[in-house]
């Protein structure tokens, strides 16, 4: 199976930077501990535009990907920040060369 990457850009709601920032550490920091297949999952903030976010993610393959999907600590990452971001965009994307 081939390598999921996932690139997911997040701006925050200037009202809630501080608190989805933390969030976002917290969550960087449960999946380098919790979760199985994951290669690379590291959190980088934006040089132009203020309160915006962007995690670059590897994972062995789709299915590490759901299993990182359906934990704990991940749903709880999305109900704490529920109504708390501008904008997210999701790309999920299949390596082809290796």
């Amino acid at each position: 199976m081939k390598n999921i990457i996932v690139v997911a850009n997040i701006k925050i709601k200037p009202e809630f930077k501080e608190e989805v920032y933390n969030e976002l550490v917290k969550l960087h920091k449960n999946t380098h501990q919790y979760d199985e297949g994951c290669i690379y999952y590291e959190l980088h903030k934006s040089l132009s535009e203020e309160n915006s976010y962007t995690f670059i993610e590897t994972w062995e393959n789709q299915e590490f990907l759901t299993q990182h999907e359906s934990k704990s600590h991940f749903e709880e990452f999305l109900t704490n920040i529920e109504n708390k971001l501008e904008s997210v965009e999701i790309n999920k994307l299949e390596k082809i060369l290796i």
